[in-house]
């Protein structure tokens, strides 16, 4: 009798400690309950620097729209190219060197650049060298898009590419689907280009607190990956039922071979 008893408390012990809780489910934790918490942003977020690869899109607009069609490759009216083909073939991309080649313009430095701080550069050689300041020069510059690549515990996982300024690593992963059942929410890595090469970060995506991190926004050309919980690698179930039948199901046929042997 105290057999069966203590084998009853440690399979439901086991069964709902192998299962994934919904605190391992939960985005953004609050450390309170029952009250309205004000999440502040402590740090304003740096704005980006433009890195190797980066695809730019630059439309130039004046009076003279004669002169101003030597900078714009992008043919409107053509319809055979269109959304992201579009800016493949006729927008601006980062060489290796940190340039970008615009019409007339030759090859101008871009590396280490905010699109702010390359606008204003555009619209200074522009009025230095071909137009007038009655001209009216404007000039436009962005980003053709923030481009990231997410695998592992994704219901979507690939490259994706979302034509925003700035995309939070929540839009990210609800555009990939959100992380399934089995992946850690609470220690996303997220592979960051820069400069000098490549560099790890994590970030807890279930605690509240995640909306200050400097990796909350992703950039450009981000890697994230979504590693599995350890009850995928035990194989237990994902809920408390299914844990508890995989145990019953383990611990019947342990005890049907002890009573075999037990009787010969």
């Amino acid at each position: 009798m105290k057999f069966t008893s203590l084998l009853l408390f440690l399979i439901v012990a086991a069964s709902f400690t192998s299962c994934v809780t919904t605190k391992q489910l939960t985005y953004l934790q609050e450390n309170t309950s029952g009250t309205d918490t004000l999440a502040l942003l402590r740090k304003k977020q740096e704005p980006y620097r433009l890195q190797i690869n980066d695809l730019l899109s630059i439309r130039v607009k004046a009076l003279d729209q004669e002169t101003v069609g030597i900078f714009n490759p992008i043919n409107d009216e053509n319809p055979n190219v269109t959304g992201e083909e579009r800016l493949y073939y006729d927008g601006f991309k980062v060489d290796d060197h940190g340039n970008i080649r615009i019409p007339s313009l030759g090859l101008i430095n871009v590396l280490g650049y905010t699109v702010d701080e390359v606008r204003e550069m555009l619209e200074e050689r522009l009025l230095r060298d071909y137009f007038k300041a009655e001209a009216n020069v404007f000039v436009t510059v962005k980003l053709a898009g923030i481009r990231y690549t997410i695998n592992g515990e994704i219901n979507s996982p690939g490259s994706n590419i979302i034509y925003r300024d700035q995309v939070s690593i929540m839009e990210a992963i609800a555009n990939s689907g959100d992380i399934t059942l089995t992946g850690d929410r609470s220690d996303v890595v997220i592979i960051r280009q820069y400069p000098a090469g490549q560099k790890v970060h994590h970030i807890d995506l279930t605690k509240l607190d995640a909306m200050n991190s400097p990796y909350y926004y992703i950039k450009p050309n981000d890697l994230i990956l979504i590693n599995p919980l350890p009850q995928k690698a035990l194989g237990t179930g994902t809920t408390g039922l299914q844990s508890f039948t995989t145990i019953i199901s383990i611990t019947t046929a342990l005890v049907t071979t002890i009573l075999l042997f037990t009787r010969l």
